[in-house]
């Protein structure tokens, strides 16, 4: 089948006598303690005490780092461990430190407590994503101890900045700081690897591709005059007539090549084909997880922000609109294309934020070894491949040639609405979600 591996694969070597998940739960709840929300303006607290936390836990297990500050409190973290000698091509291994904001009246619990409770982690960064960080810090400071050094050398990266776009973060990093990841051929980081539940099967949704990101400015430019008079160049009904028409636009179906392998895997387990007319039948096989899956069928605008005028009985000679705009790896000239169109001629647009589109091989060592890391802890599921509707750091390091994809393995429950704890009230990672995944990123790292 396309995009599954059988249960054959999942054999593998005897693990050493050392726990990779001993420290798991604790370090979780440590991480989600250290406030590091984001609040996108330089107003937040940094990543400074957390950065100064990570490196304590690697010095500890004699693993030294290089910190890197460009921006005052917005800290980052840079080490290299391992190898053997016998290869040269190192693994990237990265994970934002920083945090959405949390509005703690929403919440049942202090959204910086890390609770434990009811087999729950608690707190912001349970999921999105300490939960990452802590699998790593645990995985590595276990082997650091047993002495079960991989084979493979890695560079871990701990980065800040990466819930506003990375412009405090990785951005600088691989522009000004390259000469860290020398070496490093491919990387894992964030948001893949967990499960969704369909057809009663597990399948674990390893991501190898992520949307372009156009956070646009539109102005409509006309003449101002008084509230009282008829006025045929009116900027606040140009601008919201093209607002209305990007946010009613409904985008053609289009399936990428990971997209087509992921529902190749759902329509064989659904006894049927996929074609992009039922495309949007089998994501919604996938249940809640439909919300961010039913996002990369297509391009997308959504218009986020509205600002004219300043008196009711003025016609301001302006009016402006910001739209958040993902686009499809392969269909960039398309979206600003349509994107012309729909803002008309007395609309234009300028760009708040532009990033890239990528898409990787479902293939290779990074696949095969992931694939075969989750077999061996639970057999009977399946792996594929997955477009993600948002951006990550992986989009910086892709630019220094890396080959990326999402790996942070969660075995979740069927009834749990994972996506919706991304930046939501009461995130949360289930505790044995957790030691799940340090081990199977342990085996990984024997793997890959």
């Amino acid at each position: 089948m396309t995009g599954m591996t059988s249960p054959s694969a999942a054999s593998g070597p005897d693990r050493p006598a050392y726990d990779p998940a001993g420290e798991v739960v604790g370090l979780t709840s440590e991480l989600i303690r250290i406030d590091t929300s984001n609040y996108g303006d330089g107003s937040g607290p940094g990543e400074r005490k957390a950065a100064e936390y990570v490196a304590a836990l690697l010095d500890e297990v004699g693993i030294g780092c290089e910190v890197v500050e460009d921006h005052p409190g917005r800290t980052q973290i840079v080490a290299r461990w391992g190898g053997d000698g016998s290869r040269d091509d190192a693994l990237l291994v990265h994970g934002h430190l920083d945090v959405v904001p949390a509005e703690a009246a929403d919440w049942q619990v202090d959204p910086f407590s890390g609770d434990v409770r009811d087999g729950y982690v608690w707190g912001r960064g349970a999921v999105d994503m300490k939960d990452f960080d802590a699998m790593l810090l645990s995985v590595v400071r276990a082997r650091a101890r047993a002495g079960a050094t991989p084979g493979r050398p890695l560079v871990l990266c701990f980065t800040a900045d990466e819930e506003a776009g990375g412009s405090q973060g990785a951005l600088p990093l691989y522009r000004d700081h390259a000469e860290l990841f020398d070496g490093c051929t491919e990387a894992v980081g964030e948001v893949g690897g967990f499960s969704v539940t369909v057809r009663g099967r597990r399948l674990y949704l390893l991501e190898s591709a992520e949307k372009g990101m156009a956070w646009m400015r539109l102005t409509a430019r006309g003449r101002a005059g008084h509230g009282s008079m008829l006025n045929d160049d009116n900027p606040v009904t140009a601008l919201a007539e093209a607002v209305a028409r990007i946010g009613r636009h409904e985008w053609p179906v289009r399936l990428t090549p990971t997209m087509e392998v992921l529902l190749a895997t759902v329509a064989e387990l659904a006894g049927t084909e996929a074609t992009p007319d039922n495309a949007e039948a089998l994501v919604a096989e996938f249940g809640g997880a439909a919300r961010m899956l039913g996002a990369v069928l297509r391009n997308t605008i959504n218009p986020t922000m509205l600002g004219a005028g300043y008196k009711v009985n003025v016609i301001p000679s302006e009016a402006t609109a910001h739209v958040d705009g993902r686009f499809l790896p392969g269909y960039e000239d398309e979206f600003y294309a349509t994107l012309a169109e729909l803002c008309g001629d007395q609309v234009d647009y300028d760009f708040v934020t532009s990033e890239p589109a990528w898409e990787m091989p479902y293939a290779g060592r990074v696949v095969e070894a992931a694939t075969r890391s989750v077999l061996a802890e639970d057999p009977e599921a399946l792996v594929a491949p997955y477009l993600m509707s948002g951006g990550t750091d992986a989009k910086y390091f892709t630019r220094l040639g890396i080959q990326t994809y999402g790996f942070a393995p969660l075995r979740l429950p069927d009834d749990l609405d994972f996506t919706a704890l991304f930046h939501g009230v009461d995130e949360r990672v289930p505790v044995d979600a957790l030691e799940f995944g340090a081990r199977v990123f342990d085996r990984f790292l024997d793997e890959v």
